[in-house]
């Protein structure tokens, strides 16, 4: 069955560095858009910050590596914005202007582009411009404030969280507004701040009540433990069934969990650093793989920490078709089905910095001695 590319015949052009914008770039690349990524030509910083992520997020797309600041560049952003649909930039308000890529410009050259700003607190308001990295947004988004485990203090996630929730949110508002358009026939200006994407999250999840239970969210018996092999296990019981089943198994291993400070979820929160702590004690008496196979016979909801490259040889993820190849590589694929054809699909590799520029300044209608004449002039670097 062949993949869900909706977005076939999209076409971005992507000025954006590092993870939010190409995160978003990357998204809608899955789901079929065309992506040009345009590059300094000393390229995105991420290609050596976090070349990892660089790679994940970079697949699909094509390589233009154009200064920027040259003169000449003017003439090559035009015809990119009266090609394209979506125009991403993930810089400080004010510098896209200077660089000639705004919103005003972009949208003087084609009047339908949806031009997508991502920055760390939004366009306007007395923070705009003010520096700052996923760390700085989560922590005053309120995101940090509290706690993932049940006897743990707050900690930071190795996931990117406002990056990646801007980048997501930023896919979403350019899919809103191609929707729009094909209504009004105009295009946007998006202005999407990761600041604010955090804080949307944050707030959805703990609501703006500055008194809230710090461990509303929590639950004993729903946390994280370690096995007597070092391991790390996932115990998910919310509802009632599911602790009277974890009770069965408990009482096997000779622990009893039955006690009537115990009885409900109430009474399990109210005495829940008790129960916590039976619990580390309970969880260190077998191997992971034994409480695997002890937790799946009496139907617990548990699961094992893996990295992403072991959840990737899980049976689940074999059978999902969840993971695929291109250009020597394994990526993980768009997560959603479409009248069970699998979303988005893997096309081309990582690009090479400029590989595609002379490639993509052809399609742009320029001819050989007006390449020739901006690769000599330095506007441009053919990778």
């Amino acid at each position: 069955m062949a993949a869900w590319l909706p977005l076939a015949g999209v076409r971005v052009a992507d000025f954006s560095m590092f993870v939010p914008g190409p995160f978003c770039s990357a998204i809608l690349a899955d789901l079929g858009a065309e992506v040009i990524k345009v590059e300094a030509p000393d390229g995105d910083p991420g290609r050596s910050y976090v070349p990892v992520q660089f790679r994940t997020e970079n697949r699909n797309k094509r390589s233009i590596a154009l200064n920027l600041k040259s003169p000449e560049s003017e003439k090559i952003i035009e015809r990119i914005a009266k090609h394209s649909d979506v125009a991403i930039e993930g810089f400080r308000p004010g510098v896209a202007k200077r660089l000639g890529i705004d919103s005003g410009k972009l949208r003087a050259f084609n009047p339908k582009i949806i031009c997508c700003s991502i920055s760390g607190y939004g366009q306007t308001g007395p923070w705009r411009e003010r520096p700052g990295h996923d760390v700085n947004y989560v922590a005053a988004a309120g995101a940090l404030a509290f706690p993932g485990q049940w006897l743990k203090a707050p900690s930071r996630s190795s996931l990117a969280i406002a990056d990646m929730a801007g980048g997501t949110f930023a896919a979403v508002a350019v899919l809103s507004s191609l929707y729009e358009r094909e209504k009004t026939g105009k295009g946007s200006s998006l202005d999407l701040s990761l600041f604010e994407a955090v804080f949307f999250w944050a707030a959805m999840r703990h609501s703006l009540d500055r008194n809230v239970d710090p461990r509303a969210h929590l639950f004993p018996v729903n946390d994280i433990f370690e096995t007597s092999d070092g391991k790390r296990l996932t115990l998910g019981i919310l509802e009632e069934h599911f602790w009277k089943n974890f009770v069965g198994v408990a009482k096997v291993l000779g622990f009893d969990l039955s006690s009537e400070r115990f009885s409900t979820d109430a009474k399990r929160r109210a005495n829940g650093d008790a129960l916590s702590a039976e619990l580390e004690m309970l969880l260190r008496q077998k191997t992971a793989k034994e409480w695997l196979e002890l937790c799946d016979a009496h139907d617990v909801p548990v699961d094992l920490c893996v990295t992403p490259g072991d959840a990737a040889e899980l049976e689940q993820i074999r059978a999902r078709k969840d993971v695929a190849g291109v250009g020597g590589e394994r990526f993980a694929t768009f997560p959603v089905f479409a009248d069970g054809a699998r979303g988005g699909e893997l096309r081309r590799g990582v690009p090479r910095l400029g590989e595609h520029t002379r490639e993509i300044l052809v399609e742009l209608k320029f001819d050989d001695g007006e390449i020739a004449q901006m690769v000599s002039s330095g506007t441009v670097k053919v990778g």
